[in-house]
């Protein structure tokens, strides 16, 4: 074409392609993809039917106690497999995630989110001809439940995330998820969910030094009360979200 760019012309430098991979990276963060993860709301819609959350200051705390929960037992998956994102260790983190999670409720939200991941990311990520392979192989061998935080680790992983970007991002996620459920459960309004979000952004980030870069033995939970409401979601009489 006379005025048109030639898509095919020249070869993809090393700077294109990086700013290419910058692009998947931000992909993998934005809500537009569609993983699942706005239909679960953390234990968020059990709480308020059981009057933990009430109130602005209520759903605050129950946030901060999420990204702390988050960081102590699930940033270690996520930093082990962004380290070494191939599938013997995705594969043996899986496994130990899911030896665990003795919630039932967020083992089977964690499955859920995970499989949507890993489906879409291959979809999607056609640069990484890797993910398809291996998500092929993990289906056909049946031996693992494809737990989220190591599927999200092992994407980080092959994007070119660095591991504490990893389990920024995977903090990121887990706090706007959880805010995103507190709109639709008309416990803030889309404003109020931003400033919350960015009041909020200082303590995850004080969270993430406090636990990243730790082994998956290190792995614990530090909020056992949210982990025991989130189990009573199924028992709800009436439900919005998953979990």
């Amino acid at each position: 074409m006379e005025h048109g760019v030639d898509l095919n012309q020249g070869k993809e430098t090393p700077a294109s392609a990086g700013h290419i991979l910058q692009w998947s990276q931000w992909q993998l963060l934005d809500s537009i993809l569609p993983t699942g993860g706005f239909a679960h709301s953390f234990g968020l819609e059990a709480a308020v039917q059981a009057y933990m959350v009430s109130k602005p200051e209520d759903l605050k705390t129950y946030v901060i106690h999420v990204l702390e929960n988050t960081g102590s037992l699930l940033l270690p998956f996520v930093y082990a497999a962004s380290k070494c994102p191939n599938m013997d260790t995705y594969t043996r983190l899986d496994k130990i995630l899911d030896a665990t999670l003795t919630n039932e409720v967020s083992k089977k939200a964690s499955i859920s989110q995970g499989s949507a991941l890993l489906r879409i990311a291959a979809a999607v990520f056609v640069e990484l001809p890797s993910l398809k392979k291996m998500r092929d192989t993990l289906l056909g061998s049946g031996t693992v439940s494809f737990h989220h935080a190591p599927v999200f680790g092992l994407i980080c992983g092959l994007l070119g995330f660095d591991s504490e970007t990893s389990q920024r991002a995977y903090m990121f996620i887990t706090m706007r998820d959880t805010i995103s459920a507190a709109t639709r459960l008309n416990l803030v309004g889309p404003l109020g969910a931003s400033v919350l979000q960015h009041q909020i952004a200082h303590i995850a980030e004080e969270l993430l030094s406090k636990w990243m870069n730790r082994a998956v033995e290190e792995a614990c939970q530090t909020a056992p009360l949210l982990d025991t409401v989130q189990g009573c979601h199924g028992y709800l009489f009436s439900r919005l979200f998953s979990s």
